[in-house]
């Protein structure tokens, strides 16, 4: 049983089974002879290849993470959940975060269930193109099943991995509220394992989900009788998968950002301009919902995030993989290293990032709060240390890999090639880790000019604000250029070439170096899971009327969590910009496999293409719009209910009355789930709409490609735009963010001066940019790029049943 005074049913019942078993003393024996055993008896008894070997071996890993996931867990729940005050705040977070959850899903899973039976009816009415090898093993009614089978399994494995982060969440925090009265080492890392829990659970189901339904394709082609299955083609079958995580993820970050935003505007607005009271003031009744909001927003949104993009990035990177072993003339052992290649390098992940994990802790004799705040070890360092460690082991560890999936007796040397790309991955993670701190870290210039401007006004705050945001663009644009070229042209390096002696394999090194930069995914998404717990704790600890030295710990925290989730946020636009260029890459291929065309240069000199890429970029700003607009509308709901209060019962100022919490936590409940669906149905239909029309058009002038020819401009437009205003949004909005908490350390007159107020102002402005439109547009640019490749079919005007 948790020592927590309120019912959690399911938490008790977990930690009653750990505690049965002795979890603590048993997990290192599970840990070493579970993955080795059953690697062993699969070898025995069931394999047939070394392709279906390495995917089980994956599979494994993934079991065995969660696993230790759950040992994590079990390790927080043990904690003390400290007093009645605490806890009495935590069950209303929990019960608010896990009943929003509920409904929220319930409305994406409907419209989910509708797309999939839409994605069954289009497959049934084509076939697979007469030069596909899979025509032999599937008919119409087959690939459908599949691909709307694969599109629910993607989109289910996305939920549990969003629900993963609420439900860790809601429990972390209370107990990182506790321990931050008695032990720092301790309130660290509760908030760390919390977040880590989240990110295994987020990677391991990437993994599973795709690995399992590869180890399905394979066994079916062995009950066929297949001799060398055409295991290059399996990818394209997987993409249905892809599609459902970022259908999913889609939904649930522009629903989880309207949330935490709207309340958090409208909390902001009235209790610190208008009122003068501080943050998380429990007088303030918009202060649950915002609290409510850092788990729906953050942690269900930011999770929901990565999985969609380690998904896509697997399945774009296999694609290339398997299109590579086969103009290149691979074997069929060699071919599968290329195609399998990154599920392997994600179980890396899981093992060197859970490494790092448990570096995270304070130097020793720093682990008591007894002593001077100033004296007590940064936590952005405690948690650099472990970042530091797992990207090192991910070094050792991808020289490894690429040596044994890259053996080509034909390119003896080829593999030194690949790890380079996959160190160039690495190196951008890092780099990208490092401008995103620097421009929203209030350590550095950038974050420091905008809080000297807020001595001047509010107007001067917003100016000099969207002059760091836009700003903030170049160098990440800069380094993606460096690593994207520097990884093609080491792969053309490496003397792969085709049977016409051209050098092919320039394309698949800048997925070997997208998968480099995901090689510690699990530790960056452990620091964007630290941020919401400690923001929470923040709360609980200000609504308990704890003392100022535990606030002083917690908001120590908070500061470094909303650094962390700004990395987080860089990090995740890096990736995806790469990811899109593999999916982009990727669509190509499997456009002139499907049509048997020539198809790898698109001239945005044509006028109907040109137009595709215009109409690209407008999805993405009127994306935004609608994004941003949608917090603004339940902003107002919000700040119209808190005055509300405030005038109807000003007894609540003196502490004489309570604030009603649960209508502001309704009233942003309703909002989060009205207005994510225009914006959200924007992103799945203007790609749909524009393929269908150009393929039209297409069909009366003599040009069956048409439809894919501007929806590779619609692409590639929709993409470059996406990158900048992402980048933009996040950074200016995190910049934003931190240079109110500077002049809240008593900077520029401290809290309740005029540039204090300023920055309120500015804070409330980026808070839609950083947490609504940009975290939505690493979702809108790879969910374009899914439905693309998903639909591709559909826009070629080939494969149809009958043709």
């Amino acid at each position: 049983m948790t020592n927590d005074l309120h019912p959690d049913p399911v938490a008790d019942a977990i930690l009653s089974y750990y505690k049965l078993i002795d979890g603590n003393e048993n997990i290192k024996y599970v840990l070493l002879g579970a993955p080795l055993g059953l690697i062993f008896m699969f070898y025995l008894f069931v394999s047939q290849s070394t392709s279906s070997l390495i995917c089980f071996t994956a599979f494994t890993f993934s079991v065995v993470f969660i696993g230790i996931s759950m040992w994590m867990l079990c390790e927080i729940l043990k904690k003390d959940a400290g007093p009645r005050a605490m806890q009495d705040i935590a069950v209303v977070i929990r019960e608010g975060s896990e009943g929003f959850f509920v409904t929220q899903y319930g409305t994406i899973f409907k419209y989910a269930f509708l797309t999939s039976i839409g994605l069954f009816f289009m497959y049934l009415m084509r076939e697979l193109p007469p030069q596909s090898n899979l025509n032999k093993y599937f008919g119409s009614l087959s690939l459908a099943m599949i691909t709307s089978v694969s599109f629910f399994l993607g989109a289910i494995c996305s939920a549990i991995s969003g629900y993963a982060g609420i439900w860790v969440s809601v429990r972390a925090n209370l107990r990182v509220a506790a321990a931050s009265r008695k032990c720092y080492n301790e309130a660290i890392q509760i908030c760390f394992r919390g977040g880590a829990f989240a990110a295994i659970i987020n990677v391991a189901l990437a993994i599973f989900g795709i690995s399992t339904l590869y180890l399905g394709f394979e066994f079916y082609f062995y009950l066929m009788g297949a001799v060398n299955p055409p295991i290059e083609e399996i990818p394209i079958l997987l993409v249905g998968f892809g599609f459902g995580a970022s259908f999913v993820a889609m939904f649930a970050q522009l629903g989880g950002g309207i949330y935490t935003k709207a309340a958090d505007v409208g909390a902001d607005l009235i209790g610190k301009v208008e009122v003068g009271i501080p943050e998380d003031d429990p007088r303030n009744p918009a202060v649950v919902a915002d609290l409510v909001g850092d788990n729906v927003g953050d942690c269900a949104g930011q999770c929901a995030d990565l999985f969609e993009s380690i998904s896509a990035e697997i399945l774009s990177a296999m694609i290339l993989g398997g299109v590579l072993g086969e103009k290149a003339g691979l074997d069929f052992e060699q071919k599968s290293g290329f195609i399998l290649f990154p599920l392997c390098v994600h179980t890396l992940d899981l093992v060197v990032s859970t490494i790092g994990v448990f570096f995270v802790k304070t130097k020793p004799g720093n682990p008591a709060l007894k002593q001077d705040y100033g004296t007590l070890e940064d936590p952005l360092n405690i948690l650099k240390r472990g970042y530091y460690v797992s990207l090192g082991l991910a070094i050792v560890g991808l020289f490894y890999i690429c040596k044994t999936f890259f053996n080509v007796d034909k390119y003896p040397n080829a593999y030194l090639g690949f790890f380079g790309c996959s160190v160039v991955g690495v190196t951008v993670s890092f780099l990208f880790v490092i401008i995103t701190q620097y421009y929203t870290d209030y350590q550095y210039g950038p974050v420091q000019s905008i809080a000297k401007s807020s001595m001047m006004g509010h107007a001067t705050n917003i100016i000099t604000g969207l002059s760091v945001g836009l700003e903030s663009t170049g160098l990440p644009v800069i380094v993606i250029s460096v690593a994207i070229i520097s990884a093609y042209y080491l792969g053309e390096a490496t003397g792969l070439r085709d049977s016409n002696q051209e050098l092919i394999a320039g394309l698949y090194a800048t997925a070997i170096a997208t998968m480099g930069m995901f090689a510690s995914g699990v530790y960056v998404l452990s620091m964007s899971g630290f941020g919401p717990i400690a923001d929470n704790a923040g709360g609980i600890v200000e609504m308990s009327g704890e003392d100022e030295s535990v606030r002083d710990i917690t908001d120590r925290l908070d500061a470094v969590g909303n650094v962390t989730k700004a990395n987080t946020k860089g990090y995740s636009v890096g990736s995806a910009s790469l990811a899109c260029f593999l999916l982009f890459s990727a669509y190509l291929d499997e456009v002139e496999m499907i049509t048997g065309q020539e198809f790898k240069k698109i001239d945005i000199a044509v006028p109907e293409i040109f137009i595709g890429g215009l109409l690209g970029s407008m999805t993405v700003f009127v994306f935004s719009a609608w994004a941003i607009r949608a917090v603004g509308n339940a902003a107002e709901d919000v700040i119209k209910e808190v005055r509300r209060q405030f005038k109807e019962h000003p007894g609540i100022l003196t502490y004489q009355e309570k604030p009603d919490y649960k209508t502001c936590v309704s009233i942003v409940n309703a909002a989060g789930l009205r207005e994510m669906v225009k914006p959200g149905l924007l992103a799945v239909l203007a790609p749909i709409i524009v393929g269908v029309t150009f393929r039209i058009i297409g069909s009366f002038r003599g040009r069956e490609l048409l439809g894919a020819e501007v929806l590779a401009g619609f692409l590639m437009f929709a993409t470059s735009t996406g990158i900048l205003m992402a980048m933009f949004f996040n950074n200016g909005g995190g910049a934003w963010d931190n240079a109110k908490k500077y002049i809240e350390t008593g900077m520029h007159g401290g809290k309740n001066s005029d540039a204090h107020k300023a920055s309120v102002t500015g804070d409330t402005v980026g808070d839609p940019f950083k947490d609504t439109a940009g975290p939505s547009i690493h979702i809108l640019m790879k969910l374009l790029s899914t439905i693309t490749l998903v639909l591709i079919p559909i826009f070629t005007g080939t494969g149809a049943a009958g043709k």
